[in-house]
């Protein structure tokens, strides 16, 4: 088959790949190691990266009419949020739920819940992020047994849960056990994925919150890859093969607002993982690959002038696309008052389909490859991020450093000094800081009814009259036998979520375990 040609407006001709000396390839080659230049030799030509929008609020009826409107605005992919109970381990109808049942996402108590949820959406076609890091595992439970029940092929099964510990102890707060038992988790899941599920990506090893959290991008690089490195020495210590479950792992990143920063930073992140990956062993080439999920910055939406954020998302979502990102997702402009509205939701997505099928920008491979700027930034970031690196190594690794507070630390003082220089006026945020207007807020915020928390626990009520409470106590008693030896815990919470045990009783199960992180 001939490749369709492309051109410019003009109709200037444009290449697949363009080097300094034309038709003389130099060493870094799209598609190759160490993959600078993008880890398909064609990128975008080929296929367009997946367009997700971020979605899940209040019960799972609601969200699923979310998810079909998204579907039918051209989504190619579904990215779950999760409430803050479902993420830290917590029934609907626990006493610490009070107030925040369907908040942030979606409410997930039961298997019943994860089938309203994807009503209507067959799992072998669609593929689905789900943002969840303590209980990643007992959601991907409910998710396999979801596809059983639809008489799914597993093997056909993609998708992405984050399950990334690491970061939550770094920046974002959202742990429930230790970090040896978390660490063992991820690894059970890598094992039992690469049997049962082979074409899911068992972790997304994420950047976002750490940036979110108030990092420099160099930080973001440094932090997300040497938990990266931690996830990896994990999985050899266990026995696992690199090659196996080096090619399931991905990466999640934010684009922020300095666009040539962002794209030297996707491209340093590919050159560095791959280097790591072939250092601890990796022979495969598609091990040493870093595929990675961008999202636009949430800290950089404000709530002033909320419409400057589409101007903001834009420059993003650009940026995310000239850096090389596998998947995207963009925010809402209204995103810093509220959950995004349908309208915002929308314009969000349109966003990346002008980017798409507008700008050029996904023509060819790299588009800024060669330019002097972009290449100093590359290399500037690739010795930075990697002496921060050597001094986590220098530490014993990541977990180290986190459990000493090492990275904690120097997120803090880079979001200090950030907001120290936007109050000086030293660093202009439009509307902001500077160029204000009086203004009275017109956009209509996008509110969760707080009787969602009844509704969960009339549901959870109901479920537990009709199910064998028998067989669930001796599942709960078998699944905390199981974390006391070393046998792999995923068949056990598959077995549980089927018989209806509930997600704050299989966490609950494991706390009696491996105990609480405080």
């Amino acid at each position: 088959m001939t490749e369709k040609k492309l051109s410019t407006d003009s109709g200037i001709e444009i290449k697949k790949v363009y080097y300094p000396v034309p038709n003389n390839e130099p060493a870094e080659i799209p598609g190759q190691f160490p993959y600078t230049r993008g880890v398909q030799a064609d990128m975008y030509r080929g296929k367009l990266w997946t367009m997700r929008q971020y979605a899940g609020f209040s019960t799972a009826e609601e969200s699923n009419k979310r998810y079909h409107y998204l579907l039918s605005q051209g989504v190619m992919g579904l990215s779950v949020a999760f409430d803050l109970p479902t993420q830290i381990g917590y029934d609907s109808d626990h006493a610490l739920s009070e107030g925040e049942v369907g908040k942030v996402g979606v409410a997930i108590d039961s298997l019943e819940d994860m089938e309203i949820l994807f009503q209507g959406i067959e799992l072998e076609k669609v593929s689905t992020s789900m943002t969840i890091n303590a209980t990643g595992f007992i959601l991907l439970a409910f998710y396999v047994a979801l596809a059983k029940k639809q008489g799914a092929d597993l093997t056909k099964i993609t998708g992405t849960i984050q399950n990334d510990i690491l970061k939550e102890y770094a920046a974002r707060g959202t742990y429930i056990y230790p970090p040896k038992p978390s660490m063992r988790i991820i690894t059970d899941i890598f094992e039992w994925c690469a049997q049962s599920l082979p074409k899911w990506n068992t972790i997304s090893i994420s950047g976002y919150h750490i940036r979110e959290a108030g990092s420099t991008a160099v930080q973001e690089v440094a932090f997300t890859l040497s938990n990266g490195k931690a996830y990896v020495a994990a999985a050899l210590a266990k026995g696992l093969d690199i090659n196996v479950f080096g090619k399931r792992l991905s990466f999640f990143f934010n684009a922020h607002n300095h666009l040539f920063e962002e794209v030297a930073k996707f491209r340093a992140a590919r050159k560095m993982w791959a280097q790591i990956m072939k250092s601890m062993g990796a022979t495969d080439e598609k091990a040493m690959m870093l595929r990675f999920h961008t999202q636009t910055g949430g800290a950089t939406l404000t709530a002033q002038q909320p419409l400057n954020n589409i101007a903001r998302v834009t420059i993003q979502s650009l940026a995310a696309v000239l850096g090389g990102t596998q998947s995207l997702h963009t925010n809402g402009y209204d995103e810093a008052l509220s959950l995004p509205t349908e309208e915002a939701a929308r314009i969000a997505l349109r966003t990346q389909q002008i980017v798409a099928f507008e700008s050029g920008a996904p023509d060819t491979v790299d588009p800024l490859a060669g330019s002097y700027f972009i290449e100093s930034l590359t290399a500037d970031i690739i010795q930075e991020a990697g002496a921060l690196m050597e001094k986590i190594d220098a530490m014993g690794g990541a977990v180290t450093a986190i459990e000493e507070g090492f990275m904690q630390d120097e997120i803090a003082r880079s979001a200090y000094a950030y907001q120290r220089n936007i109050e000086s006026g030293e660093k202009i945020i439009v509307g902001v800081n500077k160029f204000q207007v009086a203004e009275s807020n017109k956009v209509p915020p996008f509110k969760i009814d707080d009787s969602i928390q009844q509704i969960q626990t009339e549901k959870l009520q109901l479920l537990r009259a009709k199910r064998d409470q028998e067989k669930v106590t001796a599942i709960l008693e078998k699944i905390a036998l199981t974390a006391r030896s070393t046998e792999n815990l995923m068949p056990v919470v598959i077995e549980a979520v089927e018989n209806l045990c509930t997600l704050g009783e299989i966490a609950d199960s494991l706390r009696k375990v491996f105990g609480e992180h405080r």
